[in-house]
C-alpha cells in the first residue's frame, strides 16, 4: 500500500483548496492508498528563516515526519497574484530534500478567475528543485466558486473525471517509483 500525504495552502475557513484536496484524497483512498491530510490552518508553523531547527515549533517536525513517511504527495494551492500561496510556499520551505526527493506529487490549483497553470508551473519548479516527481495530470479549477455544491461535491462531471484520472495517475506512478527505489 502506498502512503500519500496532502496539504492545502489556504487559511480560509471554507477553503476551496481544502475542498479540492479532500476530493482528491477520497479518490486516492478509493484506489487503496493510505491518505493523511495535514491542515495548515491547524498547524503552528513559523516563517521559514532558512534554518534546520525550529525547537519552539513542534509542528515543523510533525510536518517533516509526515512527508518523510509518505510515498507520494498532493499539494493544493489557491493562485494568488499569479503564483503559489505564501502559506504553501512557507510550508514547503520549512522542509527540504529529505521530505521530497524521490516522491511522486500531484498538483491542484484553484482560481477565482479563468483557469491557468501559473501556480502549477511554479510548484513543478519547486518540486523539481528538491528532486520530486510530478505527475502530468494536474487540476486547475478556474472560477472555483462555481465548482462545488453546498454539500462540497463537484458539480461538473468532466472535472470529476479529471480528479479520477489524477488519482489513478498518482497512485500508479507512486507504486512504480516505489518499486524501483
Amino acid at each position: 500500500m502506498v502512503r500519500i500525504v496532502g496539504i492545502a495552502g489556504s487559511l480560509r475557513p471554507n477553503s476551496y483548496s481544502q475542498q479540492a484536496l479532500e476530493i482528491a484524497a477520497q479518490r486516492v483512498a478509493a484506489l487503496g492508498a493510505e491518505v493523511e491530510i495535514l491542515d495548515l490552518r491547524t498547524l503552528n508553523l513559523p516563517f521559514c528563516n532558512g534554518g534546520d531547527n525550529y525547537p519552539d515549533y513542534p509542528d515543523v517536525d510533525r510536518l517533516r515526519q509526515a512527508f518523510n513517511a509518505a510515498d507520494g504527495l498532493i499539494l493544493a494551492t489557491p493562485e494568488y497574484h499569479g503564483s503559489v500561496s505564501g502559506v504553501l510556499k512557507n510550508a514547503l520551505d520549512l522542509m527540504s530534500f529529505d521530505q521530497f526527493s524521490g516522491k511522486v506529487a500531484g498538483l491542484i490549483s484553484v482560481l477565482g478567475g479563468q483557469s491557468n497553470s501559473n501556480a502549477l508551473n511554479d510548484l513543478r519548479v519547486i518540486l523539481r528543485w528538491v528532486h520530486g516527481w510530478v505527475i502530468p495530470e494536474q487540476i486547475a479549477i478556474g472560477q472555483v466558486w462555481k465548482a462545488f455544491g453546498e454539500d462540497g461535491k463537484l458539480l461538473d462531471e468532466k472535472l470529476s473525471q479529471r480528479f479520477d484520472a489524477f488519482a489513478q495517475s498518482l497512485v500508479e506512478n507512486t507504486k512504480k517509483l516505489r518499486s524501483v527505489a
